[in-house]
């Protein structure tokens, strides 16, 4: 169990007027590295990109096991994109790295915006960075395939995110209900198919109802036989809010302004159906 987190320094000063040097202007291309403290007290660089014309962001970073964790958040579609590459073990028989992908619903406010992110700039580069709120972690049942050659018509980034991991990518049926609803989704294309049928593009994956005995792979010895596998990430910094201060002009008229961040920590946990243990080793009973 984590203890308590030490307030972070003032992490990134809010430039609400000032375009990147050179940039063509709002809708340029931003890109900042801060450096990281991970739970074991290791330091790593997060790279946080924003693009403010696609409207969408990218937070990267390697995590203390030598996975490479990014998120992607399309705020147009509503759409959370996890991606994780995750170093295989070969003297067991995986190969270099393994990839995921996980899609679930952005909720509003869950991360500054896209033209808010592309804005900021450090006041000191060389500080490392801890958040100064830490929220729940949230554990997501992904009970749905994505069919990959189709997902772009979720988010056109699901194309490029998920290139490594196309026979990995998961959602949740609730966030496809969800999507469809909002009419994201033409409908012919999103129907659900049962297993083994191809023309949809999700696919309901087996639950524990539909196979008897089915296990968490952590409980399952047999390699080659199918589980339920977990895998969890966090996303140790990343400017969840933000920050409004108050100016009185000469009138005495009070405004407020866009003056600063607030950063956030958050863990995810995924789980998943697989056909054989052996694309889960990390899931093991300790």
């Amino acid at each position: 169990m984590r203890g308590p987190r030490l307030p972070a320094l003032p992490a990134l000063l809010w430039l609400a007027l000032a375009p990147l040097p050179g940039s063509p202007g709002p809708a340029a291309r931003a890109e900042l590295r801060v450096r990281v403290r991970l739970p074991g007290g290791q330091v790593t660089e997060e790279s946080l990109q924003a693009d403010s014309r696609s409207d969408c962001i990218s937070l990267e970073l390697r995590t203390a096991d030598g996975a490479l964790v990014t998120l992607t958040a399309d705020f147009r579609q509503e759409v959370k994109i996890f991606r994780a590459l995750i170093l295989g073990e070969l003297e067991r028989g995986q190969s270099q790295f393994q990839a995921l992908c996980f899609i679930t619903r952005l909720h509003r406010n869950e991360i500054i915006p896209s033209e808010s992110m592309a804005k900021l700039r450090q006041k000191n580069p060389r500080t490392v960075r801890q958040a100064e709120e830490v929220r729940g972690l949230e554990h997501l049942s992904m009970d749905v395939a994505v069919n990959f050659s189709k997902g772009a018509q979720l988010s056109s980034h699901i194309h490029n995110v998920c290139a490594e991991a196309k026979e990995a990518i998961y959602t949740r049926e609730e966030d496809v209900k969800f999507w469809l609803e909002k009419g994201n989704l033409p409908e012919l294309l999103s129907a659900f198919l049962p297993p083994g049928v191809d023309g949809s593009m999700f696919e309901v994956l087996p639950q524990a109802a539909d196979l008897p005995g089915l296990q968490r792979c952590r409980l399952c010895w047999e390699r080659w036989k199918p589980c339920v596998c977990s895998y969890s990430l966090s996303i140790e910094w990343y400017p969840c809010m933000l920050k409004y201060c108050k100016s009185r002009d000469a009138g005495g008229k009070v405004s407020s302004y866009k003056c600063g961040i607030r950063s956030c920590q958050k863990g995810y946990t995924f789980d998943y159906y697989v056909p054989q243990k052996q694309l889960c080793l990390w899931d093991e009973e300790t």
